[in-house]
């Protein structure tokens, strides 16, 4: 009689089974397609943009929602500016940032991060959006920007997954640095949660690679608004291009 009672038992771990392999299958296929996936390919452009004339008007959609803009000027305007100050004046400790530094924020919405800037004592300091918000942030295209070259000392961006093409977006930011200039830019590795975002970044050394003029200073963990990577880079001062293989 035991012999039926086991067979009974092991029937009953049949679901059980199929339930763990259900579980655990697509996660052993993700990490799987990871360590596959070529590296230039750790950058991954979202399907659907059909020109660039329609890529703009869809992140015009996010910059000029009525609902977005009023929490962005209230609810959110001193937390942000509060976490920005933070991360500014940590960087200033860091002798990454200083008062005199010329300041450049990428994408910065309405400006919490110029004026957070401002706050710790960095004054010449001002953001570009696609849409301007006067006097913190003027009308600019992070893929064209409207600088001279060799104008910043320091630029800053958590926008990086909104860049249709992540090659301009890098390239203008070394073009308009200057010769030893710092660029920080707050990345996502881990989370896919903006549905107005152009790319997804799997890899930091994808991003590394882009950046062709620069050496990475450091890479840290950071808790910013969604974003929760650091990756500081410096501007060489021998400013001719440097081919990674």
């Amino acid at each position: 009689m035991k012999q039926p009672k086991l067979i009974l038992k092991y029937v009953f771990l049949i679901p059980v089974y199929f339930g763990y392999v259900l579980i655990t299958l697509p996660l052993i296929l993700f990490f799987f397609i990871q360590l596959r996936r070529p590296e230039k390919e750790l950058i991954r452009i979202r399907p659907g943009y059909t020109s660039y004339d329609y890529y703009i008007q869809r992140q015009l959609n996010k910059t000029l929602n009525p609902r977005l803009r009023t929490i962005w000027m209230t609810r959110d305007w001193d937390r942000k500016i509060k976490v920005f100050s933070r991360f500014f004046q940590d960087l200033k400790h860091q002798g990454l940032l200083s008062n005199a530094s010329k300041c450049l924020c990428i994408g910065a919405r309405v400006g919490q991060e110029v004026e957070a800037l401002k706050r710790v004592g960095v004054t010449d300091s001002v953001g570009m959006d696609l849409v301007p918000y006067p006097p913190l942030v003027i009308k600019g295209d992070f893929h064209h920007q409207p600088f001279d070259e060799e104008t910043f000392d320091f630029e800053f961006s958590n926008v990086f997954d909104h860049a249709l093409y992540p090659d301009k977006f890098v390239g203008e930011i070394e073009r308009t640095l200057r010769p030893g200039g710092l660029c920080v830019l707050y990345v996502a590795l881990s989370t896919r949660s903006d549905k107005y975002s152009a790319n997804d970044l799997y890899s930091v050394e994808a991003l590394v690679r882009l950046f062709r003029r620069s050496d990475v200073v450091h890479v840290r963990n950071v808790d910013g608004f969604g974003l929760d990577t650091e990756v500081v880079f410096r501007k060489k001062r021998d400013s001719s291009i440097i081919v990674r293989s």
